[in-house]
């Protein structure tokens, strides 16, 4: 695979199932150079044997939600002005109609049970601010007064533009449609959508999540209240009328739950995702994720943390019958689970891949999945087994794709380290770069990864491992390294690579490179400091610099003091740029201009330290881009991206 064969990657997305289990659809989405952005449409395919076809053409369709009587879909579509609006389509076909109009944009959206409206979240912008001036520029606006202990949020900015609970009646899919104004009756009171929304909540607290109660008269919600002082995880579950009767509260901070989802089953009962943040209200490190059942005296969990872990990003719950559906990660891999209201699981869909989203009806279920050879895929349950719907991943696999051989290393206190070797055809020997995932509490898997696939083309050979501090190998796994981070961490990531490539005649162990980012950025900077056998390092998006971290990071009023402590000696221990004489290995410092979640001062100090102690070093920095530029960022500074990595390596670790 090459740098700009990354168009090849479609993902799919959550799918949404027929009522009796008739047809399904899905929203695809891939990078696309030319157009410098993702792209994607809804596809609607027919079951349990028709062929996948597109239902809609727009540049970047996504979120479909079917209506209770399976006749229509909302989804999500960009205006002309790149803001998310509600749009619902039939689901046989046809032309969407808009529904909403919202100057900041539509973030969520829900069908109400009797399929006549549909709730959403919408970010509400201040007037004057964003753009909502013809003419006014950023540069232009009124200062901010920030008071909370947050501010701001990687990939979104500042925190003033809250997200609000509105409903909005449907307008019918074969309605007549509205037509511009000629310009000179153009009034303010121009309307391009058939209703207005009505609004349910105000104020500086954003909301999150859309739960219609059976009944149709309440929203559940979870309310965020920026802190003024003290770091607070703990969520609270709001009931919000849709006729204006008020709130109520379903759940309270006693509970101690970070709530991620709230979702409710068709015979009523309340559902929550999500994980205990224990007396302090903070302890977040290898979260317990667990699904919990809404009873009277308050949640109870029905799957055990410690064994089963909930927290995959795009996680979410669906309900089969009296069952809920749930993605548990384990070992590089991300099952689909069953679980019973008495806390029995199931497996409903495993192997060789990774579950992103599913859905029941008719006695059917379908799901998303990623696999060694295709970003994603439509799958259907039949009889205890599964198989493909799509071949959306046809094209990568025509770019010489290599899968990665799976390993388990014995670390030098005994510990199992479990991970992966990419190789390149032939005998070798091969350059080795050894890869390091961010995180910490994430994790390498086994789907189609552009990043080690562009090196396996180049030549090189690719280690990587998920060393304790990651997910998907129990939480006591996630939190060894917990303000001990750089300790048994770094034997694992070590030992796995001396142990892989001492054992394969092919990886050359005298050639040797490392990478990677966020905590992989860390842990590449850690390792170049007290190991220098390595002729090149690339440190990306790093954590280094923990002194620094709090008052610059969105999730500095708590992450390090989590994970590295409080302590400035502890601190000390464990952090990159405490130990930056030590390094003298060339090192590429990548980085975002607008990295919230690693600040781009962290790459600075560093890159800066490194040019102070007269290591070769140089720093590339992606504008307009954030924390997420390797999966989500332009392709072409993905591509360019690609480029300066193999330029790097081609450097300072050539092939031949």
């Amino acid at each position: 695979m090459r740098a700009h064969d990354i168009e090849t990657l479609v993902s799919v997305g959550r799918p949404a199932l027929a009522s009796d289990g008739a047809f399904a659809v899905y929203a695809t989405s891939r990078p696309d150079i030319a157009a410098d952005r993702a792209v994607g449409q809804l596809w609607r395919v027919d079951l349990p044997d028709g062929a996948p076809s597109r239902l809609t053409r727009g540049v970047a369709d996504g979120a479909p939600r079917l209506s209770p009587d399976d006749s229509a879909i909302a989804f999500l579509r960009a205006d002309a002005r790149g803001r998310a609006q509600v749009f619902v389509v039939a689901a046989a076909g046809g032309e969407p109609v808009q529904v909403t109009d919202q100057a900041g944009g539509v973030t969520d959206l829900s069908w109400s049970p009797d399929g006549t409206r549909v709730a959403f979240t919408a970010r509400i912008v201040e007037p004057g601010r964003y753009g909502t001036v013809e003419g006014r520029d950023a540069a232009a606006e009124p200062p901010r007064r920030i008071t909370g202990i947050r501010w701001h949020a990687n990939g979104h900015g500042y925190l003033d533009r809250p997200a609000h609970l509105f409903v909005v009646d449907v307008p019918a899919t074969d309605a007549e449609p509205f037509y511009e104004p000629a310009p000179d009756v153009v009034t303010p009171e121009k309307r391009i959508v058939a209703a207005t929304p009505r609004r349910l909540t105000d104020g500086a607290t954003s909301w999150s999540g859309l739960a219609w109660t059976a009944d149709g008269r309440e929203l559940l919600s979870i309310p965020d209240v920026i802190e003024d002082r003290v770091p607070d995880l703990r969520s609270r579950v709001v009931a919000v009328s849709v006729d204006g009767a008020g709130e109520r509260e379903v759940v309270g901070t006693a509970a101690n739950l970070s709530v991620d989802e709230v979702a409710i089953a068709p015979d009523g009962v309340v559902f929550l995702r999500g994980n205990d943040v224990g007396p302090s209200g903070v302890d977040f490190v290898a979260p317990g994720t667990a699904v919990w059942l809404l009873e009277d005296d308050g949640p109870r969990a029905l799957t055990d943390p410690e064994t089963i872990d909930l927290g995959e990003v795009g996680s979410h719950l669906s309900f089969a019958g009296d069952d809920v559906l749930v993605q548990d990660r384990t070992r590089g891999r991300v099952r689909l689970l069953r679980v019973t209201r008495q806390g029995d699981a199931a497996e409903v869909v495993g192997g060789d891949i990774e579950v992103t989203g599913h859905a029941s009806g008719g006695g059917r279920i379908v799901a998303a999945v990623a696999a060694p050879t295709s970003f994603g895929e439509l799958v259907l349950v039949e009889n205890d087994t599964w198989r493909s719907l799509t071949d959306h991943g046809g094209p990568a696999r025509e770019k010489n794709i290599v899968v990665p051989e799976e390993r388990e290393i014995a670390g030098r206190d005994g510990y199992p380290v479990h991970g992966w070797v990419a190789v390149p055809e032939g005998e070798g020997p091969f350059p080795v770069i050894l890869q390091i995932h961010g995180g910490p509490y994430a994790s390498y898997g086994i789907h189609l990864f552009d990043e080690t696939q562009v090196l396996v083309d180049a030549g090189y050979a690719v280690v990587y491992s998920n060393p304790r501090g990651s997910a998907g190998y129990g939480r006591a796994h996630g939190r060894s390294i917990r303000q001990a981070m750089g300790t048994l961490d770094y034997f694992d990531v070590i030992d796995f690579f001396d142990g892989v490539v001492g054992s394969d005649p092919r990886l050359d162990g005298g050639r040797v490179g490392i990478q990677g980012g966020s905590y992989g950025g860390y842990m590449t900077a850690w390792i170049i400091a007290h190991d220098h056998r390595f002729a090149g390092a690339i440190v990306e998006r790093g954590f280094l610099d923990p002194t620094a971290f709090p008052g610059s990071s969105d999730i500095g009023s708590f992450f390090g003091q989590e994970y590295v402590g409080t302590d400035p000696a502890r601190i000390a221990a464990q952090s990159p740029m405490a130990v930056v004489d030590e390094v003298r290995t060339p090192t590429l410092v990548l980085h975002s201009e607008l990295d919230y979640r690693c600040p781009l001062e962290q790459a600075t100090r560093y890159y800066s330290a490194l040019k102070h102690n007269g290591v070769e070093a140089e720093m590339l920095v992606f504008p307009g881009e954030d924390h997420e530029l390797t999966r989500a960022g332009r392709p072409r500074h993905r591509v360019q991206r690609f480029d300066a990595v193999l330029e790097w390596w081609a450097r300072h670790l050539p092939v031949a």
